[in-house]
């Protein structure tokens, strides 16, 4: 009976074997236990790695020996979400780990660097550790090359923002945080068949095109982008997710405002990068001065009824870049020396929100600030960027000279504190023509026409200009957005804020819900580590020695007392 018992069990279990790996080789089951679903890919990550129709291959540039622990490390977090890629994509993924220093040749080596910056891969130096225990210095390229039909995106999936080195413990897991976007950012450019429509809006004195050659060509990588003038033209901005109005110098008419403002109450959003005063930097460098005037746009009282107020001031902050002044050497040869420049901030976001968290540096130019007004109960403000604690207002006029640079303003005089420069509003706005007569501007519409609240549509105010703007080489090429003449550097936050921005205000929910996630680092707390040393060497060497001895004392206790009966 006994036997018979057996076989049956021995039956059943066989079969309820086949029938679980029949069910799991047709249904995927996958279960993520932390908290914050660490290891689950967000929905719309899936559904563009389901929806390849062709081939992505990916190269990672971070391999080899020597590598410091925290990019061993991120090393390994890249590879496990590159293999949860693979598990939706099936074979349209495939990637791998190259090591650019492989080569014992220098000559090829360096090529190879060189081809890799060329492309826009960022390295940073650290310390190599070889096997005999000697430290020397090694060029790491911690990015990807993403390769998509015959398109090819290049990707720095390591941040370098804030006060941390490239390498430190807080900037890795900054960018393990955004591993995800960063990749399915590259991944969605790469893949995207249509594009919305974005405008450039030109007409009021506004950056021309050279001005913003370098942030076009990027957005035109997720959007079409074109340019053109309103020209009072009612409509014709209703093809547009967004329009952006960058750094106006000239006074907009009541009509141009009619049809941004029709087109805001449509649902558009807008990207305002408008100043409240104006100061020529050509005539700076030409005279060696020049005034800071306030600038009237026709656009306050507008801007004023959304809920904010560009104020006719100059913001100085202590943390800025320099300028850099041609002068005498020694040796009777022109030389550039850096000098510090208040009026030149740059900003350092440690702001949350999606579109401004975890930044790279920003450089900015003849910075205004700006404040919220109103109580629209319907519309949410959030401030996105602020200048640094050690900050001064200049009233206007001003006079900026280049004497002023022995005479930078002490410490005592930075107290102004935070200043906003950059405020998102999202929500109903109400129209600025509600009880305006438009028929004067447009004969054929009468006030009952007007659309005077809005469907949820958003903006972003930025309170200068050329944040947006990059240089011009004399030969009529392009420098990236944020580069700085002064110092060859290129301020890549720049670029990083303005494409978070535009995908914002494109209603790219689910890219940048990706790009808001939190994960729980759950890092070591190095201090208690080492108060606690004897302990915690205690818990994890001697404890389990000392258990699995009382556990065999104990065994052969009960063994003994057992055959003693017997």
């Amino acid at each position: 009976m006994n036997l018979k018992n057996n076989f049956i069990k021995f039956i059943l279990s066989f079969v309820l074997i086949i029938i679980g790996a029949y069910v799991l080789s047709v249904k995927f089951l996958r279960f993520d236990l932390t908290s914050e679903g660490r290891f689950t890919l967000s929905k719309y990550t899936i559904s563009i790695l389901e929806n390849l129709n062709d081939k992505i291959y990916i190269k990672v540039y971070l391999e080899g020996e020597g590598l410091p622990a925290t990019l061993k490390k991120y090393k390994r977090e890249i590879k496990e979400e590159l293999d949860e890629f693979k598990i939706y994509a099936g074979d349209n993924l495939d990637y791998e780990f190259i090591d650019p220093a492989e080569s014992s040749d220098k000559e090829v080596r360096f090529a190879f660097y060189r081809s890799l910056t060329d492309k826009g891969l960022l390295p940073i130096e650290t310390n190599e550790i070889s096997a005999d225990g000697k430290t020397s210095q090694k060029m790491v390229f911690p990015g990807a090359s993403i390769i998509y039909k015959d398109r090819e995106t290049l990707v720095n999936l390591l941040k370098t923002a804030g006060e941390f080195a490239p390498e430190s413990e807080e900037n890795v897991n900054n960018s393990i945080q955004s591993l995800e976007y960063e990749l399915t950012n590259a991944i969605k450019k790469l893949s995207k068949d249509k594009k919305p429509e974005i405008a450039f809006i030109n007409g009021h004195g506004e950056l021309n095109e050279y001005q913003v050659m370098d942030i076009s060509t990027v957005l035109s990588e997720y959007y079409l982008v074109k340019t053109g003038r309103i020209g009072g033209t009612l409509g014709i901005l209703d093809d547009f997710k967004a329009i952006i109005i960058a750094k106006p110098e000239e006074v907009f008419s009541e009509e141009d405002k009619f049809v941004i403002d029709q087109f805001i109450m449509n649902g558009g959003s807008v990207l305002w990068l408008v100043e409240g005063t104006k100061t020529n930097i050509d005539s700076l460098f030409i005279t060696g001065s020049t005034i800071s005037m306030a600038q009237d746009l026709n656009l306050n009282d507008m801007l004023f009824e959304y809920g904010v107020r560009v104020n006719h001031d100059l913001l100085m902050d202590k943390f800025s870049s320099p300028i850099g002044l041609t002068t005498k050497g020694p040796d009777g040869k022109p030389r550039i020396n850096h000098y510090p420049w208040y009026y030149f901030p740059v900003i350092v976001s440690d702001n949350d929100h999606v579109v401004s968290k975890y930044l790279n540096y920003i450089k900015t130019e003849f910075v205004c600030t700006i404040d919220t007004v109103g109580s629209n109960p319907e519309l949410k403000k959030t401030i996105l960027l602020k200048s640094s604690d050690y900050s001064k207002l200049d009233p206007i006029p001003s006079r900026i000279s280049f004497d002023l640079i022995n005479r930078m303003p002490q410490d005592n005089e930075m107290r102004a504190g935070r200043k906003n420069i950059a405020v998102l509003l999202e929500g109903k706005f109400e129209s600025i023509f509600k009880n305006r007569p438009v028929e004067k501007y447009f004969p054929n519409i009468s006030r009952a026409d007007v659309i005077t609240k809005s469907k949820h549509a958003k903006m972003i105010i930025v309170s200068d200009g050329d944040i947006i703007k990059n240089e011009v080489s004399r030969d009529g090429k392009p420098y990236p957005v944020g580069f700085d003449k002064f110092t060859q550097q290129t301020f890549i936050g720049n670029q990083e804020f303005i494409l978070n921005t535009i995908n914002y205000l494109c209603d790219d929910e689910g890219l940048m819900t990706i790009r808001s996630r939190e994960l729980q680092m759950r890092l070591l707390n190095h201090k208690k580590i080492s108060n606690n040393r004897f302990i915690i060497q205690f818990i994890n060497v001697l404890l389990p020695l000392f258990l699995i001895a009382i556990f065999g004392i104990t065994v052969s206790v009960i063994r003994k007392r057992k055959y003693r009966r017997k």
